[in-house]
């Protein structure tokens, strides 16, 4: 009688909560009997629990929903398949046990099967197996161990298996079966399995492409290239020089003879792009889209391989970030399109969107059918071409004069073997540096190896304590440096003179050209230098180096070609003596009036013990005789 006096605030849920919960007194909830109104009730009405007991969801880490369980293979009386735990709790549903759905029940019972399937089209069949790949993916599996993630699966799956290219995907575990049986009994053994945490591991499973490990293992068959490329052909505008390959995978001849033409594949992408360099060079229009791209990693080299391309269509793909145009930012593109990419929607507005895309493609003048406003470029385009180099500059007679002496003098010495002998050629308080180009990739295993160490490139070296520490002060450290560089032979017939300034008490010039080294290290290759001099009036009217600065490089092809061409005086291997300011006052002059160069003029006064009459005599003897070789009389020319 208690019971008839009470007064249910919502009925109709009552109703349901005896049907869903007649089966199940695990969590405390009421049980009936089958027939109405007889028997006592166990534990709370529904309408006395607490919300929490009500209103739990699903969410961790709270106690999990009874209807959960229904399927984790606990006691149920309601398991079979037309009872599955994922179907959604329906408060307001229809009152079960009457005649009409008891007789439903018991037909459906002797089909065997459930009007609603939809969860199970992987349940495994008896004897049957379908190959096939399957991406099996496990919601926070990355927390697990691996050896205990697939020795679990192992022990509850029916069928053992191999798991393919195991990896992350943010949180989520990934990998690969190939058959459908395995991938059966896989996702049969959903929720069947609890953590420590008595946290259910769900396990999902999708039919998929094979796996990129297993991809790269497969060469295309020649008769599946030639296949591709007839197939390419037919989709090849010459007119236009376009190609157009959007969804390839549904292209019909590509269908007929089972080839499977997926574009992130590797080998797919690489067969298209070597016909196109075999025989579509000059392709100017790429129309790939609507092929399911998420990556651009495959369609890197065809960069080199047409680089006339000027339009990409890449339209209604699966580009995910704008990072990946970094991939193919090579090509010149002035048309593009990317709409129906993820990566079209990052960007917070259409002017962020042109400004990233056109980061890697300056030139572009349209973007998905827009035009855009013309690029601000300072290039140089080609097909100007450059004035040819002029020779030297002196600025006048006199300072050419005093500018080509110097020079004559200083890479006689620098490149005798002595070096020491440079010492009167610097000031007390000179400076000298060396430097190679920022841009030479693993400077060390090539022959510039030897100036790298010492390289005081302000591009490269930023902290100042450093760039005070590669220059060499005062014309002992200078010279010192100097001789622990490479054994050199200049070519001064390549020798190109600039003088930037000059005035009664200072002189800047540079000089430019190349040379070999002759050293055991490197013998014979020829480098580019340029060398750049400011220096002070000396009192034996000579010139006094006060800075001094050495840029080398790897020689052109060119200067390769031209170096050495015309064979100049070689200096003499052996030890130069060091010469007083007297000596080489002497040395200049006997050159200029004997007509010889400083070599053999140096060996006419060294014979005579720097005699200079004495010299003078013996040259007019043997001039007159015709004994003096021609090759005395070589002079280096400048350009």
């Amino acid at each position: 009688m208690a019971f008839r006096r009470r007064r249910f605030q919502n009925f109709q849920v009552v109703r349901q909560v005896h049907f869903e919960e007649q089966h199940d007194d695990r969590v405390g909830g009421p049980t009936f009997r089958t027939k109405k109104g007889r028997g006592p009730f166990r534990g709370k009405m529904y309408s006395e629990q607490t919300s929490r007991q009500r209103y739990r969801g699903g969410g961790a880490p709270g106690p999990r929903s009874r209807y959960e369980d229904d399927d984790d293979g606990d006691v149920s009386m309601s398991e079979s398949l037309h009872d599955s735990g994922q179907r959604r709790y329906m408060p307001y549903g229809t009152r079960p046990g009457r005649r009409g759905e008891e007789r439903h029940d018991n037909d459906r019972d002797r089909a065997g099967t459930s009007n609603n399937l939809s969860g199970l089209r992987l349940s495994p069949r008896e004897g049957s197996s379908r190959k096939g790949w399957f991406k099996v993916t496990i919601p926070f599996g990355k927390k697990y161990s691996n050896s205990w993630l697939l020795s679990t699966l192992q022990g509850l799956c029916m069928a053992p298996f191999e798991p393919v290219q195991l990896h992350y995907e943010g949180q989520k575990a990934v990998f690969y079966v190939e058959d459908s049986n395995i991938a059966n009994a896989l996702k049969a053994s959903s929720k069947k399995i609890r953590d420590k945490e008595n946290f259910k591991l769900i396990i999902l499973v999708r039919s998929s492409s094979p796996p990129s490990s297993v991809v790269r293992q497969e060469l295309l068959k020649p008769e599946a290239v030639e296949i591709l490329k007839q197939c390419m052909s037919k989709r090849y505008d010459r007119t236009q020089q376009a190609l157009d390959l959007s969804n390839l995978r549904s292209d019909p001849d590509l269908l007929s003879q089972n080839i499977d033409a997926v574009l992130n594949r590797k080998n797919i992408m690489q067969a298209v792009v070597k016909i196109i360099e075999e025989y579509i060079p000059e392709l100017l229009s790429l129309n790939i889209s609507n092929n399911r791209l998420y990556k651009l990693s495959n369609l890197t080299d065809l960069v080199g391989k047409a680089p006339n391309l000027k339009i990409l269509n890449l339209s209604q793909n699966e580009l995910k970030s704008d990072r990946e145009l970094d991939r193919i930012k090579g090509f010149k593109l002035e048309e593009l399109w990317l709409d129906g990419n993820p990566l079209c929607d990052f960007s917070k507005d259409q002017t962020a969107y042109i400004r990233v895309v056109r980061e890697r493609f300056p030139k572009l003048l349209r973007l998905d059918g827009h035009d855009l406003p013309l690029p601000i470029t300072f290039d140089v385009e080609a097909p100007t071409t450059l004035p040819p180099c002029k020779g030297s500059y002196f600025g006048s007679d006199e300072i050419k004069s005093l500018v080509l002496r110097f020079l004559h003098q200083y890479f006689y010495v620098y490149d005798s073997g002595d070096r020491q002998a440079l010492l009167d050629a610097y000031h007390d308080g000179a400076s000298f540096s060396v430097c190679i180009p920022i841009s030479l990739p693993n400077p060390s295993r090539n022959a510039l190896g030897e100036y790298h160490k010492d390289s005081r490139n302000l591009k490269k070296v930023k902290d100042p304590t450093n760039r005070f520490r590669m220059l060499k002060h005062t014309r002992l450290n200078v010279v010192a440096f100097l001789n622990e560089l490479p054994k050199t032979q200049h070519d001064v017939n390549s020798f190109v003179v600039d003088v930037h300034a000059y005035t009664n008490m200072l002189l800047s010039f540079t000089v430019n050209g190349v040379f070999k080294e002759v050293d055991d290290k490197s013998p014979h290759s020829v480098r580019a230098f340029t060398r750049a001099f400011i220096a002070v009036p000396s009192g034996n009217s000579g010139l006094c180096i006060v800075n001094d600065e050495l840029f080398v490089r790897k020689a052109s092809s060119e200067e390769i070609r031209k170096a050495f061409a015309t064979p100049a005086p070689t200096p003499s291997s052996s030890p130069v003596p060091t010469l007083t300011a007297r000596q080489q006052e002497m040395l200049t002059e006997f050159s200029q009036r004997s007509g010889m160069n400083l070599e053999w003029s140096q060996k006419c006064l060294l014979d005579n013990d720097w005699d200079y009459t004495q010299a003078g005599q013996v040259f007019e003897k043997l001039n007159a005789e015709g004994k003096i070789p021609e090759v005395a009389f070589k002079q280096y020319k400048l350009q």
